[in-house]
């Protein structure tokens, strides 16, 4: 498997922004609480920040993280000293290994050969029945500039999610997309503006306004026709 970001022009990530998006990530540990349990493993753990999010689950026994940045992995053993982190990709966990559950954020977008990742996946959880949970950037029509900055290889829809998931092995249990408001907010500032950078400010006021606000009609009135982003949770077969 190639590692993930191979032709990303930035390391950073700008974590320090994304930092602010609290609500954004406790909506994204929601959707995923009532399947992440027991043994879990992270794939693309980042510096740790939906790490901490997912630690608050009380269903999740042993968390695991693997994470291929040398960077990154400083900054998430700063955070969480505690957490198991395999330094590497899924190509480098033991043979024979299996988990309940595990989740992707923003991650699956940075890998090339995204199929063949997802098959090997599958190989991890299929002895225990295990669930796939992933999050990833949605509709290619607000592919940017900074998508590409990123090392992002494509965005998805959910026919292209579906088919991936099911050739892999899965059986598609959750699929819809996710954050109606925040398509529109990507596609004026990243496609239209060509804007580079996520400021600190703009993404305060977002998660604390906007998000949660446009979050709670999306998860109790009905699930938005397009998002910024795409759910999706699989069972292994």
């Amino acid at each position: 498997m190639n590692s993930p970001n191979a032709i990303a022009e930035t390391e950073d990530f700008e974590f320090a922004a994304l930092s602010e998006a609290v609500n954004y990530r406790k909506a994204i540990i929601a959707e995923f609480r009532d399947i992440l349990r027991g043994d879990v493993l992270e794939i693309g753990a980042g510096i740790g920040q939906i790490t901490e999010a997912i630690l608050s689950l009380s269903n999740v026994g042993n968390l695991v993280g693997i994470e291929p940045d040398k960077g990154f992995q400083v900054g998430f053993r700063e955070r969480l000293p505690h957490i198991k982190l395999i330094d590497g990709t899924t190509a480098d966990l033991e043979a024979g290994c299996s988990f309940n559950s595990a989740i992707m954020v923003n991650v699956l977008e940075h890998i090339e050969h995204d199929e063949a990742e997802l098959k090997t996946i599958h190989g991890i959880l299929k002895p225990r029945d295990g669930h796939i949970c992933i999050l990833v950037p949605a509709r290619q029509e607000i592919f940017s500039k900074l998508d590409y900055h990123f090392g992002h290889y494509r965005r998805y829809d959910k026919p292209m999610l579906k088919s991936k998931l099911e050739r892999a092995g899965f059986h598609i249990e959750k699929l819809h997309y996710f954050n109606f408001v925040g398509y529109f907010a990507w596609a004026l500032k990243y496609k239209i503006l060509r804007g580079m950078d996520f400021d600190v400010n703009q993404v305060r006021l977002f998660d604390s306004k906007i998000f949660p606000k446009a979050n709670h009609i999306e998860t109790t009135v009905c699930r938005p026709p397009f998002g910024q982003s795409l759910i999706a949770i699989a069972r292994a077969l």
